[in-house]
């Protein structure tokens, strides 16, 4: 009786193990299959994320209105001049890499009849059809971040030097706003995201309207100072201070930026008007202090 017992509880404990170690074979066969992602707006910023998404073994795909083809085919990407031909392809991913003022146009120009249903969409906004799972993201950098976080003084990158710059640290904000509950989508969407872990970036989950309240007094801010002393037109000098040298890096980091990028981060954000007034009122009582201390 204490041997059957035994060898029954041998034969459980077994089958735990062997259920564990093919459970690991699942999750890493998921982790590692490669996905097809689709890039809409091919300009800097999606041939930016697009470098790494083939670095790591993905199939990308690139759609724009302006023809990039000779970009893509440097970039290991297929490009399509036409977004029928391009949804098509049945992609798993679909982002948006369009500037925040022409998204909505953008999206209008999908042939979404001609995507599967289960097709994740990335940064893209709530009034998508709800048959589709949505993924809001903002990487908290880009090219010109990149650059000056290493402190050197050039306004672009080109392909040759993109690889000594590491994406080790810098946000990542996400927010799983439609993501259904089947198993599929959510480990599709777990793969997406780990395109970026993987690439170092700090995995930030954040509901997108606490994102615009924190964006509007850090991002919205850092443009609105950047932009106003670029038309204060600052120079560089033979004794900059760290302070100064800062301001400029600031300058630049704006200036690479398009104003669509900057009036959209006003439009869209409803936190965005209440940061200029409080600006706004700050540079009014500095100026009366001013005033006051020599009264």
């Amino acid at each position: 009786m204490q041997l059957s017992q035994t060898l029954i509880l041998n034969g459980i404990t077994a089958n735990l193990i062997l259920l564990a170690h093919l459970s690991q074979i699942k999750t890493h066969f998921h982790n590692s299959n490669p996905l097809k992602i689709a890039i809409i707006s091919f300009g800097n910023f999606g041939q930016f994320l697009a470098r790494a998404f083939v670095r790591q073994g993905h199939t990308v795909l690139a759609h724009s209105r302006s023809d990039y083809s000779l970009v893509a085919q440097k970039l290991g990407v297929a490009y399509f001049s036409d977004p029928h031909d391009l949804c098509e392809q049945h992609p798993e991913v679909v982002l948006l890499c369009t500037s925040i003022l022409s998204s909505e146009k953008v999206i209008q120009s999908i042939p979404f009849q001609r995507l599967h249903r289960n097709t994740l969409f990335v940064d893209v906004l709530s009034y998508l059809a709800q048959e589709f799972n949505i993924l809001c993201t903002h990487p908290m950098f880009g090219l010109i971040e990149l650059v000056s976080s290493r402190e050197e003084r050039v306004s672009f990158i080109i392909p040759s030097l993109y690889s000594k710059f590491s994406w080790v640290g810098l946000p990542f904000v996400y927010d799983k706003v439609g993501i259904s509950n089947n198993g599929f989508i959510i480990n599709r969407c777990e793969q997406f995201l780990n395109i970026f872990a993987r690439e170092g970036c700090r995995m930030v989950e954040m509901s997108c309207a606490v994102h615009d309240r924190h964006a509007a007094g850090s991002q919205f801010v850092a443009h609105t100072m950047g932009r106003l002393l670029e038309r204060f037109r600052l120079e560089s000098s033979p004794i900059n201070t760290n302070g100064y040298e800062t301001l400029l890096n600031l300058v630049d980091n704006t200036a690479g930026d398009s104003f669509d990028l900057y009036y959209g981060l006003f439009m869209y954000n409803k936190n965005a008007m209440e940061q200029l007034e409080k600006l706004d009122m700050a540079f009014e009582a500095l100026k009366k202090k001013l005033s006051g201390a020599f009264a």
